[in-house]
C-alpha cells in the first residue's frame, strides 16, 4: 500500500529591501507585525510601527524590538508599502496628514473595514496602488482569511505583494470590491456566530451530563476539524453531512430538530444583517 502524502504549509517567502509601516499599530496592526518576524517575512530594521500616544510607543518597541513612534508622515516617507491600520473614522484624516510623503509608486493597504479605495485614493490626490483588505480575528493563531480587492491604479506585483504579507496570517481570497460588504458579513462578522455555536453546543452537552471543561472541548474540536473536512476534502458541506448522518441514526433526528428550530435560516439572516450594516457604514 502507498505512503500518503501530506501538503507541510511553508511560511511566505521573504521580501526584502522594502520599508512596511503600521500607521495605526492596534489588534489586527500587531497581529500583522508579529506574523511578519515569526515568518521571516521582514526583519525588524524593515518595519516602523506607529501609535498614538508616546508610551504605547515605548511598550510596543520592547515587545517587538522594532522602531515604533507617533509621526505618521516620518514613517511613510521611507515606505514602500503603508499599511493603514487606524479606525475607518480615521482613515481619511490619516491619508490627509501623510500626503506630502506620498507618490505614485507607493502601495497603500487598508484593512479598515468599510472604507473603500476610491476614497483612499481621492484623499491621496493621485494614481497611486491601493488595497483593501478584510481579515478576521482568527489571524492571531495564523488561522484567519483575508479577502482582498484592488483599486483603480493597482498592480498585479502590489497584488501579489499584499496576498504575501496576509498570507502570514492563514489563507487569501481575491474579490471584486463590490463584494467586500459581503466579505464582512460572512467571515469579518462570522467568528461571532461560530462561537456561540460552540457555546451553544457546549452547553447542550453540560445539559446531558458532561463536565463543562470536557463539553467545551468536545464542541471546539469538532467544529475546527469539521472546518478542516471542508477545506482539506473539497467537498461540499452537505456531501460530508451526508456522511456522518446514517439512516434512522442519532445524527438525522439532531438534524430534525435543527431545521425545525431555524438554524440555516438565522444563520443566513445574521449575515444578510450584518452586512447591511457593513453597507451602511461604508455609505457614510
Amino acid at each position: 500500500m502507498s505512503e500518503e502524502t501530506y501538503e507541510v504549509p511553508q511560511p511566505p517567502a521573504a521580501m526584502p529591501g522594502i520599508k512596511v509601516p503600521v500607521l495605526g499599530t492596534g489588534k489586527m496592526g500587531g497581529i500583522l507585525l508579529q506574523a511578519f518576524l515569526k515568518n521571516n517575512l521582514l526583519h525588524p530594521e524593515q518595519i516602523v510601527a506607529t501609535v498614538a500616544h508616546p508610551e504605547r510607543a515605548v511598550a510596543l518597541a520592547a515587545q517587538y524590538s522594532v522602531e515604533v513612534g507617533t509621526d505618521n508622515v516620518e514613517a511613510a516617507k521611507q515606505a514602500d508599502v503603508i499599511l493603514l491600520g487606524v479606525k475607518p473614522i480615521q482613515v481619511p484624516g490619516l491619508i490627509q496628514e501623510i500626503r506630502p510623503a506620498l507618490n505614485p509608486g507607493k502601495l497603500l493597504l487598508s484593512f479598515a473595514a468599510s472604507v473603500k479605495t476610491a476614497s483612499i485614493e481621492d484623499a491621496a490626490g493621485m494614481e497611486l496602488g491601493v488595497i483593501r483588505a478584510m481579515p478576521n480575528t482568527p489571524a492571531m493563531l495564523a488561522a484567519g482569511i483575508t479577502a482582498l480587492c484592488g483599486g483603480r491604479y493597482v498592480s498585479e506585483a502590489q497584488l501579489a505583494i499584499a496576498q504575501r504579507i496576509f498570507a502570514t496570517v492563514g489563507r487569501t481570497v481575491f474579490v471584486d470590491e463590490k463584494h467586500m460588504d459581503a466579505v464582512t458579513g460572512l467571515s469579518g462578522s462570522g467568528p461571532a456566530f461560530i462561537y456561540i455555536i460552540i457555546e451553544a453546543l457546549a452547553e447542550a452537552g453540560v445539559n446531558v451530563g458532561l463536565p463543562r471543561d470536557i463539553a467545551t472541548q468536545l464542541a471546539a474540536q469538532t467544529t475546527f476539524g469539521s472546518a478542516r473536512m471542508v477545506l482539506e476534502t473539497g467537498y461540499h458541506p452537505a456531501l460530508l453531512k451526508d456522511a456522518v448522518t446514517t439512516p434512522a441514526g442519532c445524527t438525522v433526528d439532531g438534524i430534525l430538530e435543527l431545521e425545525e428550530g431555524g438554524l440555516r435560516v438565522t444563520l443566513i439572516k445574521a449575515v444578510k444583517r450584518a452586512t447591511m450594516r457593513a453597507k451602511e457604514l461604508a455609505a457614510g
